[in-house]
């Protein structure tokens, strides 16, 4: 009898076990942007059909073929975001008569609170609203802000998960507009 139970303990623990063991390999973080850049590959950017930011109709990365976008994901509650927005505009100075902008999208925020903000640091560049997250998703995205440099033909040349800094910026750039910032 204390055979039989002593096996359906260890044979319950196993399948305890295999079932923890799936569920941290199933919450590991999707790096398949970042392998495919970091191999020189480029994966076709997620595209989206958006609300813009303030009204005025709709937006898509789509809308800017033929442009170099930085796409970033940021939100009025994430200070590290609201820390780069001024590096941000700077460079939608720099690179927008370069065939280039920065696309802000706004992730799961409160209209007015992200209005606020693009008024404050006089924010030159469109933003889209992700109202419930999926865009964000659709490019793995796990914590804010997170930006995404797509090339001419819409694909993905660089990510940077957390924040930008004018270094990155100026390195990854360039190569993409044919010359320095």
């Amino acid at each position: 009898m204390r055979k039989g139970i002593a096996i359906t303990v260890i044979a319950a623990a196993t399948a305890l076990i295999a079932l923890l063991a799936y569920g941290v390999a199933s919450q590991q973080t999707d790096t398949s942007i970042e392998d495919a850049v970091a191999t020189g590959d480029r994966l076709d950017a997620p595209d989206e059909t958006l609300p813009l930011l303030g009204g005025g109709g709709d937006g898509s990365l789509a809308d800017y073929r033929g442009k170099v976008v930085v796409l970033n994901f940021w939100a009025s509650w994430c200070p590290p975001c609201i820390d780069e927005l001024p590096l941000l505009e700077r460079t939608q100075r720099r690179i927008e008569d370069r065939g280039a902008t920065v696309l802000g999208v706004n992730y799961k925020d409160i209209p007015e609170d992200a209005l606020r903000l693009v008024r404050r640091f006089r924010l030159s560049f469109p933003s889209l609203r992700d109202r419930d997250g999926e865009y964000a998703e659709d490019f793995a995205a796990t914590g804010f802000p997170e930006t995404f440099v797509v090339d001419r033909k819409g694909r993905i040349a660089a990510v940077r998960r957390g924040p930008v800094d004018a270094r990155w910026l100026a390195r990854t750039l360039p190569p993409l507009l044919g010359g320095p910032l």
